[in-house]
């Protein structure tokens, strides 16, 4: 039987907390972040898949961006074989968002997104750059240059749709952009600066609260009458 509509926030949070708390190492046994994490993912897919019928290609990327994002949950809960795996899986997501994203705008149409997340990138990587790994340097500013990419565009299409009746929904779109960002950034400060406290509580919580916010940004598709 399919899930409520209404259903499916609470239970994506409540998974989503369980998922946090374990692999955080509180009060919940690790293992149980190893079925929470991907049931998360698979719940806000689940969200995604109920919504945009009206706009088939932005609905199709957004999916495509969500299963990769899923593959990326998977590889990441093995931190050292599967991070290079996740890096890869998770670049390819951004890169379905980023043409997703440019269904609803041109890329870079609005120029000023793009400089500030340049600039944002550029100052946080160069501070972590020392403690990347050389064989890491080069899929690790691929996936930057992918990612701020990813933010701007979510950015010009939230700033384009001012006035609009896609106002909210792409304001949300925005803030999803925003905070995958910073749930990454917290993720490789934590690897390659130094451990951070609470780690997982903040990086998660950024992180299926953004993918919530793009998968939100696609219309609520209407009952059949």
């Amino acid at each position: 039987m399919p899930i409520s509509y209404r259903l499916l926030a609470p239970l994506t949070a409540l998974c989503a907390l369980i998922a946090i708390l374990s692999q955080s190492g509180l009060w919940l046994p690790r293992e149980w972040g190893f079925a929470a994490k991907p049931l998360t993912t698979l719940l806000i897919i689940a969200h995604a898949m109920r919504r945009g019928q009206a706009t088939p290609q932005l609905r199709r990327w957004v999916l495509a961006g969500l299963w990769f994002s899923l593959v990326g949950d998977i590889a990441l809960m093995w931190p050292k074989e599967g991070f290079l795996p996740g890096l890869v899986a998770f670049l390819v997501a951004h890169l379905c968002y980023l043409w997703a994203f440019t269904r609803l705008q041109g890329l870079a149409t609005w120029p000023w997104p793009f400089v500030i997340y340049a600039l944002l990138a550029g100052g946080i990587l160069s501070g972590l750059w020392s403690g990347v790994p050389d064989a890491l340097r080069v899929p690790v500013l691929a996936y930057v240059l992918c990612l701020s990419a990813m933010g701007a565009q979510a950015a010009v299409v939230g700033w384009r749709a001012r006035g609009t009746a896609e106002a909210r929904r792409h304001a949300v779109l925005a803030l999803g952009g925003l905070l995958f960002v910073i749930s990454d950034a917290l993720l490789a400060t934590n690897k390659f600066a130094g451990p951070l406290p609470l780690a997982s509580v903040w990086v998660l919580t950024t992180y299926w609260t953004a993918q919530w916010c793009i998968a939100s940004a696609l219309a609520r598709s209407r009952p059949a009458s």
